[in-house]
């Protein structure tokens, strides 16, 4: 049966069904009981995928030290996209100052402060500091993690979402094992998804980088094949949605972060990532809102 891609149609399809639960902000939406079992699912069999891989399992909370992401350079290339936690650090006076521009409907952010924490904008950024803080072993190391990321891009294409969940696998070592192993995981990734009667294929990529220099950054990462995406049509046929993404950093965060190889030199790393709404959202998109009519083998290999 054709599919219509409509941004405002599914999303409001998947509201009616109770898979997702608006809140009034663009972005930003609950999640129902049916989409959360989807996802888990969906999550388990990546981690069925992965369980001789040897990676280490490691959970953060979705928020980071500020100076991982000042380090980083991430609000050198995507400044609109952080979001930096500010609090109140004001006395009596102050407080009841920014409670009058509140209840008075004015301006009160210039009561807040920054604070030393910032939203993680992207899944692998807490494990850095841990994968710098000894030498790797002559096989480096695997990291495994399932993060809230966030990103200020409002929109009501359900899968621009502000806040997400990225199943990320980081792999740190030399540049040819961190490369073998990026490229195992994406021929891995496309099969996973298209087991599920995804239509999901893979091809190069490049990041939203910001401002003027951002398209040179970007016409860089796809010449050097530094980033691949799996798409699938989700929103749009013409251009499909990013469900995976797989990215070679070469130094890119070992060299800041002091990331050392077992031999000394800076290490190489790598991720993968599974955005897991996404995901979800692609099989609703093309098995339909109600899983019971799902395809007898997408669901055997979800349910089994």
């Amino acid at each position: 049966m054709p599919i219509e891609y409509d941004s405002r149609k599914f999303h409001d399809e998947m509201a009616l069904h109770g898979l997702i639960l608006p809140v009034g902000v663009e972005g930003i939406f609950g999640r129902g009981p049916v989409f959360e079992d989807v996802l888990a699912r969906f999550d388990a069999l990546i981690t069925k995928l992965s369980a001789n891989d040897g990676a280490e399992r490691m959970v953060f909370p979705p928020t980071i030290n500020r100076k991982v992401l000042e380090k980083s350079e991430y609000l050198d290339s995507f400044p609109n996209l952080a979001g930096i936690v500010f609090s109140f650090f004001g006395n009596d006076a102050a407080h009841a100052e920014m409670r009058d521009c509140i209840h008075n409907g004015k301006p009160w952010g210039q009561f807040e402060g920054m604070t030393d924490v910032v939203l993680n904008p992207a899944a692998c950024y807490p494990c850095y500091p841990i994968l710098a803080s000894k030498p790797l072993p002559e096989n480096g190391r695997l990291i495994d993690m399932q993060n809230w990321v966030f990103r200020h891009e409002p929109s009501i294409e359900p899968t621009r979402m502000q806040a997400f969940r990225v199943r990320e696998f980081v792999r740190a070592g030399s540049p040819d094992m961190v490369v073998d192993w990026r490229n195992m995981w994406l021929e891995r990734g496309v099969n996973l998804l298209t087991s599920l009667g995804l239509p999901a294929k893979s091809d190069v990529a490049s990041d939203p980088f910001f401002g003027r220099g951002g398209r040179m950054l970007a016409a860089n990462q796809r010449d050097q094949k530094l980033k691949f995406e799996v798409l699938i049509p989700v929103i749009s046929l013409e251009k499909p949605t990013a469900c995976c993404s797989f990215n070679y950093h070469q130094e890119h965060f070992g060299s800041p972060f002091g990331i050392k190889t077992a031999a000394g030199e800076t290490a190489h790393t790598a991720c993968l990532g599974f955005g897991l709404e996404r995901c979800v959202m692609a099989l609703f998109r093309h098995h339909g809102c109600d899983v019971k009519a799902w395809p007898a083998e997408v669901r055997k290999k979800l349910w089994s």
